[in-house]
């Protein structure tokens, strides 16, 4: 049997407001297990409830209720320290917006998480070279965050997230900024790190390029999983695809029109 990397039970996560609609649900019961070296996408559309999932499932962000299991370890459990320990052993984040540090160049952002293991400086920047040719941006490895288009910052931003080899990568949009030909080279990229380096991954997409590197796709609607979808998934018609059917108990049954 094949182990989880990371397995979630009935996640729910509430933004409280003082606004009249009241507080607003975000996620509501959500159960997910993604095997090692299983690459699943998750679709659906603005507002679902998706990048609230990817903080809470990342141990970015502490859940109302549920729990986390990355690795074999409770995140909802650990203490700060213990939470940032696993993260850097286990996974990899891959953000639409990059997140890089600003006041240090696409080189030292790469190199950043190398230090904060115990590298030295002298072969985390050496590696970073590495990975930031390998993503056909080393010429702009000097360059501040600032100073670099969006496509090349999100690059930059991947470069980073695969320099520590992680077991697992959390990735949001991880080509929205992207060229067509960038994003290929990308998921080849992707695809030869799950493939052959057994790589587990979850991706947040709306991008049928994407969701189509996934061993299968679930769908998230208003903060629950309604139904899961194999591969090669038609991200702009999802009720055209629909292999399994998730009710709000979780229970799944095969679409209708399978069924006649």
């Amino acid at each position: 049997m094949v182990d989880s990397i990371l397995e979630a039970s009935s996640l729910y996560h509430v933004y409280e407001s003082k606004a009249e609609d009241g507080n607003v649900v975000a996620l509501r019961g959500i159960h997910i297990d993604i095997k090692a070296g299983e690459a699943i996408a998750v679709v659906g559309p603005s507002g679902s409830g998706k990048s609230t999932l990817m903080k809470c499932l990342g141990g970015l962000m502490k859940p109302s209720s549920g729990s986390v299991v990355m690795a074999g370890k409770n995140m909802t459990r650990l203490s700060g320290k213990e939470l940032v320990h696993l993260r850097q052993k286990t996974v990899s984040f891959i953000f639409q917006e990059g997140n890089l540090l600003p006041d240090l160049n696409a080189r030292d952002n790469v190199a950043q998480p190398l230090r904060h293991q115990g590298m030295s400086s002298r072969k985390a920047l050496k590696l970073a070279d590495e990975m930031l040719d390998r993503l056909g941006i080393l010429p702009r490895a000097k360059a501040l965050p600032a100073k670099l288009s969006g496509g090349e910052q999100q690059r930059v931003a991947i470069a980073r997230a695969l320099i520590t080899n992680p077991r697992l990568i959390l990735a949001d949009e991880p080509t929205g900024a992207l060229d067509p030909i960038t994003s290929r080279e990308v998921l080849a990229l992707f695809k030869e790190l799950h493939e052959e380096d057994g790589v587990s991954f979850l991706l947040v997409t709306h991008s049928k390029e994407v969701a189509s590197f996934a061993d299968r796709s679930l769908e998230l609607r208003d903060g629950r999983f309604v139904a899961e979808h194999g591969v090669g998934v038609d991200v702009e018609d999802l009720s055209r695809d629909r292999e399994l059917i998730i009710d709000e108990t979780g229970t799944v049954t095969l679409p209708p029109d399978i069924l006649l």
